[in-house]
């Protein structure tokens, strides 16, 4: 007699049925259904019961947690791989389950393998999926995939994932969910900047706060495989796991291979409630940033190769003048590097910039009070370094022929115990000599024709990156690393287990820049999220806007400035200030609170909101992209207030770029404040002006 067990957190459940062979099988995942008897439970196993259709198998099959052609399942296999060349269909037998309230793991044999799976919700109700396979057999077992599944509801049928390119990452696009399989495959040996980042399964019209949704997101770095199934035998699911390349995992007895975390997310309150799961769940753990994320300077587009003391030590005079906390010295401090042609791969400071090595800027950035930083890439080499002619042998590329480079540059075999020890030598030698606090670990290139030790080595390459970081970081504790990879093409839960925050991407055009922040707060907090002040034209877009609307685009992130700001004028020097003291201010808010999401209800612009856990303290803020429908806009909503509190809402000078195009002001905006309940701003809202294109409004509401 099969068992059902109901296992929840936060509102989110799953039912799983423990039957008397074979793997556990998902009967439900979603909302949490409550307290139920087991006889109810197996009642309700009974009543869903799926019926035999005409040309099926004689038998209705179950879609277990890892479901393969052996139980019956047509749809992208959770398992597959081969025995000594015989293809894998394992016959599994549950040979132990440890399961409490919030989830379960078990163990199960097949012919010559062992299976080791855990599926548990924390206590924000994300559910992580793991799967570990041991050959525990005498023949070789090679492991094509192994896949995280789950079923979803058949009212589930919208899909949302994302797309783009360098300075474009996660743009989003939506589509019905048709019948088959849907597969998106990403081939880039990292993340890449096309990553759907997530997968995401709703009822039709799903939106920022409203609709029932379904999400999956894999916690790896590199090749990967995101799909949905839809058959026409009554199930449908979501699944995400690691692509592998031909013969890449190939076990020997005792040996394993354990699948990376897939995280799955359930919300009824849209797209809204997938992100403040996630994110409770991120600031939930224990290596997550706990000090208020320090104001950053980065020199990359202030100064960019030329690194001369006297313009540095001016910059980061001005830097502290304004507030700045952390000085990040960025690429062009090491051997021959004066253009992204060199120098990769020799890692010590260029005596021929810096004769007396690094001491008088960091010493200069410290007597400021200023924390500083660095720039590497460690992960690469130039065609034309030292260390690429020492070791030929330590790139990673097929034996014995050339590869192309990319960005005038190769990538290293980290996965070599020599590739791996050098650069700890060398980083570590850095952060020994001189007090650094923070690294912007960088990656410019997609990896291809990955060959390690014979095989394809995507595998290897990121699990050793993984420990090339962690090592570090045991050994040097204090030392915060950003991970950057040409901007945002390395943004996932893996690398977060190993680094303190993401670039979002290459690209300080405040329009480009707040789609692609909008977009990246769907999975990450605001905290964790770097973003920088950039030049008046980006350089990636060649677009001016003002400095204001800049300074509202670093809202909702780990702000920071990367421009020249010893060529700002006093005034504006003065608004740099301004706002980060006002960031100081905010950002134990803006780093703790739940983020909503709005349209304002009106084309071209987009709310953007955090409020506080107690619900007494929010931050809004209103951008104008494009021009809109109306004349007069309509009233703007604020979400995610009490709606029993009374609140004061007044405009941030500092944070705002107020172009207007109305005649006349809003009156109460005029009068400097407005008193209303949380429940007329979260269903009726207050007028505000007719915003000019590249502008801002940002409000702050406090409870009475």
């Amino acid at each position: 007699m099969p068992i059902i067990r109901r296992f929840h957190a936060a509102g989110a459940a799953l039912l799983v049925a423990f039957r008397d062979h074979g793997l556990p099988e998902v009967l439900h995942w979603g909302e949490d259904v409550g307290d139920v008897s087991t006889d109810a439970l197996r009642a309700l196993d009974e009543a869903s019961a799926r019926q035999i259709p005409a040309s099926a198998l004689d038998v209705a099959w179950p879609l277990t947690i890892l479901p393969t052609e052996r139980d019956g399942w047509e749809g992208h296999p959770g398992l597959s791989g081969a025995v000594a060349g015989a293809p894998l269909h394992p016959d599994w037998s549950v040979t132990d389950v440890d399961a409490d309230e919030h989830g379960f793991s078990i163990a199960a044999s097949a012919e010559g393998m062992t299976l080791h799976s855990t599926l548990r919700f924390d206590d924000a109700g994300v559910l992580r999926v793991d799967h570990r396979v041991v050959n525990s057999g005498d023949a070789p077992l090679t492991i094509a995939a192994l896949d995280a599944t789950l079923p979803v509801a058949a009212r589930a049928r919208e899909l949302l994932d994302f797309t783009g390119r360098w300075t474009r990452e996660r743009s989003p696009q939506r589509r019905p969910i048709a019948m088959g399989t849907h597969l998106r495959e990403s081939r880039r040996g990292r993340t890449g900047h096309d990553a759907p980042t997530l997968v995401v399964a709703g009822t039709p019209g799903f939106g920022d706060r409203s609709g029932e949704v379904w999400a999956v997101h894999l916690a790896w770095s590199a090749d990967a495989v995101y799909r949905t199934d839809r058959l026409p035998e009554g199930r449908s699911a979501l699944g995400a796991g690691e692509l592998l390349r031909p013969d890449e995992i190939v076990l020997a007895r005792g040996e394993e291979f354990a699948a990376p975390t897939a995280v799955f997310v359930w919300s009824d309150a849209g797209l809204d409630g997938l992100s403040a799961r996630l994110h409770r769940s991120l600031r939930a753990r224990t290596a997550h940033p706990s000090a208020p994320r320090p104001v950053v300077l980065n020199t990359w587009e202030a100064v960019y190769f030329d690194h001369t003391l006297e313009p540095l030590t001016a910059l980061a005079d001005a830097a502290a003048e304004v507030g700045v906390e952390r000085f990040v010295l960025d690429d062009g401090w090491f051997l021959g590097r004066r253009s992204d042609t060199a120098g990769l791969g020799d890692w010590h400071v260029d005596g021929t910039v810096w004769p007396d090595g690094l001491h008088p800027i960091v010493e200069h950035v410290q007597a400021l009070g200023m924390g500083f930083g660095l720039w590497v890439e460690p992960e690469m080499v130039s065609p034309n370094s030292g260390l690429a002619a020492e070791h030929p042998e330590w790139l990673l590329r097929m034996p014995e022929r050339t590869t192309r480079s990319w960005r005038n540059q190769f990538v290293l075999d980290v996965a070599q115990p020599e590739v791996a020890d050098y650069l700890l030598e060398r980083l570590g030698a850095l952060l020994t000599e001189y007090p650094i606090e923070f690294l912007k670990w960088d990656q410019n290139r997609d990896v291809l024709e990955a060959v390690h030790a014979g095989r394809a080595g995507i595998d290897a390459q990121t699990r050793a990156v993984y420990a090339l970081l962690d090592e570090l970081r045991r050994r040097h504790p204090d030392v915060e690393i950003e991970s950057c990879s040409s901007g945002g093409a390395r943004v996932d839960l893996g690398i977060l287990e190993h680094t303190d925050r993401i670039w979002a991407s290459d690209t300080n055009d405040p329009l480009e820049r707040s789609r692609i922040q909008r977009w990246t707060e769907l999975l990450l907090p605001p905290e964790l999220i770097g973003s920088h002040i950039g030049p008046a034209k980006a350089h990636t877009t060649q677009r001016a806007t003002e400095l204001r609307f800049r300074i509202a685009t670093t809202l909702f992130a780990h702000g920071g400035i990367e421009t020249d700001i010893t060529h700002l004028t006093a005034d504006e020097r003065a608004e740099v200030k301004a706002w980060i003291g006002e960031y100081k201010r905010l950002r134990g808010l803006m780093h703790s609170g739940e983020l909503v999401h709005g349209d304002g209800d009106d084309d071209g612009q987009v709310l953007t909101g955090v409020v506080s856990s107690d619900r007494r303290h929010g931050l809004f803020r209103l951008t104008r992209e494009v021009t809109g429908e109306w004349a007069v806009p309509p009233a703007l909503r604020l979400p995610g207030l009490d709606a029993a509190a009374d609140y004061r809402v007044r405009v941030v000078p500092a944070l705002s770029a107020t172009r207007f195009l109305d005649a006349k002001p809003v009156p109460w905006i005029a009068e400097g404040a407005c008193e209303l309940p949380g429940s007329l701003l979260g269903a009726i809202g207050v007028r505000v002006p007719l915003l000019a294109p590249a502008s801002a409004l940002v409000l702050e509401v406090e409870a009475l």
